[in-house]
């Protein structure tokens, strides 16, 4: 699915989060909630060039939802409307969901991919060996939120010990948190540490793109939308997740050149 920068800057691969699980048309208008929705956002930001799309799904109120019914329809949209897109389902517990939830919607989807906070999955310590060898077994790829060092050192802890195994190396660095008024700042970045695995990064407000292009001239991945962000670096909104990627692709153009 990707790689990172070798030696030489090359277009990191783009993951679009077109919605995410707090916000609400309230927020934007054009914040894609519904089945249909998602997959023409999907469609416009694949065309703008993303590589692939951090799914969340919604229920029937437009509530964040680990339903494994909704991910299977809304998974089998995607293939038939965008089958070159590659798609992360997300366990974004969202203070909703316990780790049983989480364990039964991998389980119960299957997904090829899917996104696992580190310190979700800590709440339950008899299942986390289960998650990770649930994912190993059916083929499920896992790429590790991280928020902080604490969350690394969990995370290095339980691959030291063989709880996560050892192809199991992927990770999203989180610049912040989900917070109102969240701004990320590029030295948000030199909290983590390097990485040999492949890594990508996802940050809020108005820096998003800012902090992106120097994830990108340091080798990472990106992941860009309005789970995260919805305006540009001068404050205003974007139309939509297409016209943020569409953007981002530009300001890593400038830098490939």
């Amino acid at each position: 699915m990707t790689a990172n920068a070798a030696k030489n800057f090359s277009r990191p691969y783009i993951l679009v989060a077109p919605n995410g699980a707090r916000r609400s048309r309230r927020d934007h208008p054009a914040l894609p909630v519904t089945t249909d929705e998602i997959v023409r956002a999907a469609r416009n930001c694949h065309a703008a060039s993303a590589n692939g799309v951090h799914l969340h799904v919604r229920d029937a109120d437009g509530n964040h939802t680990l339903d494994a019914g909704l991910y299977g329809e809304t998974l089998a949209e995607l293939q038939r409307a965008v089958p070159e897109m590659d798609v992360q389902i997300t366990t974004e517990a969202a203070g909703v969901f316990d780790v049983p939830s989480q364990f039964e919607c991998l389980q119960q989807v299957q997904p090829e991919w899917a996104s696992i906070s580190v310190r979700e999955i800590a709440r339950d310590s008899d299942l986390v060996p289960r998650v990770y060898a649930l994912c190993a077994d059916q083929g499920t790829r896992v790429q590790h939120i991280l928020y902080d060092m604490e969350d690394v050192r969990l995370l290095e802890n339980w691959q030291a010990e063989g709880v996560v195994k050892a192809d199991q190396t992927d990770r999203l660095l989180v610049l912040g948190r989900y917070s109102d008024g969240q701004q990320s700042v590029p030295s948000d970045l030199d909290v983590f540490p390097s990485s040999p695995h492949n890594w990508m990064v996802c940050a809020f407000g108005a820096q998003e793109h800012v902090c992106l292009a120097e994830t990108a001239r340091r080798g990472g991945d990106v992941r860009v939308g309005f789970e995260n962000s919805l305006t540009a670096p001068d404050g205003t909104s974007w139309a939509d997740n297409a016209a943020s990627v569409a953007a981002l692709v530009e300001t890593l153009g400038r830098i490939e050149t």
